[in-house]
This record gives structure tokens, C-alpha cells and sequence, in this order.
């Protein structure tokens, strides 16, 4: 019986839903994937220098290890007019993954911390910011539902210790100049909320607010 059960979980694990990231190359392109348990990001940069080229993602069914995703964003959609895509788990997938680290998870931008007290957005809205954090990798994207619009992304390795929040750019839509540029912050969780406190790529204070996200 034993033996029938390994057997059973060396057959099913290419199948399983591991939270991952995962990279490939195709010619001078990197392809960067991050995969939870529901949602799928694709992001293609330039493997020199990290020049961004494009980045679509959103929540994702499963079925004999492809994932079929439907997209919240589309950073190239006025091209290819792609709302959706198949993605099949393939084995030149290489698993990039680092340790997990604190913060985990997806988060939405909720609000900012101002002099005065806590000024909070909707966000359920359509027009949404979300970051990314998992296995040592993250990457915050500006879109918007409803018309599938493309506002800015950028990514790149992140450690979360002790309050200490650090960031380092890997690609950025807005301002290739800034990849390779780490970006220390401080960091407190209170229950779903994550207060983020530090400067910008451009050197202004700011004080953000990121809500959990399932």
C-alpha cells in the first residue's frame, strides 16, 4: 500500500500547485513566472539589462499541470488583443525559487500614511495596484480591470527581516535607468494590512498602505 501511495504522489506531483517562480529563456528574453495557488504573472525583460517588454497576469484554472488564465492586465494587449492564455508547465521551466520570506502573498494598495492619519482607498475599484511577494522575488503592477489598461510594473528580488524591507530592481517600465537599484524601506504587518515606509526610486518620503489580497 505504501509503495501504491509513492507511487501515486510521483505521478501527481508535476500536476500540483506549488507556489513558485520560475524563469526561461527565449533568445535574448528572459521570462520571469510567478505562480501561487490562483494566480499566474508573466513578465519578459531583456536579459542583459533588463529592459522591460511586457508583463500580463491574473487568476487562473488548472488542468493537467496547464494553467488557464484569465488576465487582469495586459501590458501588450493593444498588440495582441490577448484577455487570456494557456500556459503549460514546461520542463524549461527552471524553478528560481529562494526561501520564503516575511510578507508573502499578493497585496493591494490601500492607502497612505499622511501627517494627519490614514487617508484609504477602495480598493475594490477597477483600477488597482498590486504587488507580488514570493519565494525572494516581487513585483507591483498598475492596472485597470475594466478596460484591461497597462499603468506601470517593476520587479525584482526583495528580502523582509526584523522590520527591514529590501528591494532590488530587476526590470521597470518607467525608467530602465533604475534596474539594478536597491530600495531599503521598514516594514510593520498588522494583520492584513503592511505599512511600507522608505523613498521612492526617485528619492521622495512616502508611507504606503498594502492590504492582503486572496
Amino acid at each position: 500500500m505504501q509503495k501504491f501511495q509513492l507511487l501515486l504522489l510521483v505521478f501527481l506531483l508535476p500536476f500540483a500547485v506549488i507556489a513558485q517562480v520560475y524563469s526561461f529563456s527565449d533568445g535574448e528574453k528572459t521570462h520571469r513566472v510567478f505562480l501561487d495557488e490562483n494566480y499566474l504573472i508573466e513578465t519578459v525583460f531583456k536579459t542583459d539589462d533588463g529592459f522591460f517588454i511586457l508583463s500580463r497576469g491574473g487568476f487562473y484554472t488548472s488542468d493537467n499541470g496547464s494553467y488557464n488564465v484569465q488576465f487582469e492586465f495586459n501590458s501588450n494587449f493593444e498588440k495582441d488583443r490577448l484577455s487570456s492564455k494557456k500556459y503549460d508547465h514546461k520542463e524549461n521551466w527552471k524553478d528560481i525559487s529562494f526561501p520564503n520570506q516575511n510578507l508573502e502573498g499578493k497585496w493591494l494598495m490601500a492607502g497612505r500614511v499622511k501627517p494627519e492619519g490614514e487617508q484609504r482607498r477602495d480598493i475594490t475599484s477597477s483600477r488597482k495596484t498590486m504587488k507580488i511577494l514570493l519565494n525572494g522575488y516581487f513585483q507591483w503592477i498598475a492596472f485597470d480591470t475594466a478596460n484591461m489598461s497597462f499603468k506601470g510594473s517593476g520587479g525584482g528580488t526583495y528580502t523582509a527581516k526584523e522590520g527591514a524591507y529590501v528591494e532590488t530592481l530587476d526590470y521597470f517600465s518607467r525608467d530602465p535607468e533604475k534596474v539594478g537599484k536597491i530600495l531599503p524601506f521598514e516594514y510593520k504587518q498588522k494583520q492584513n494590512d503592511w505599512y511600507h515606509k522608505g523613498y521612492t526610486s526617485k528619492g521622495a518620503p512616502m508611507h504606503e498602505i498594502w492590504h492582503k489580497r486572496n
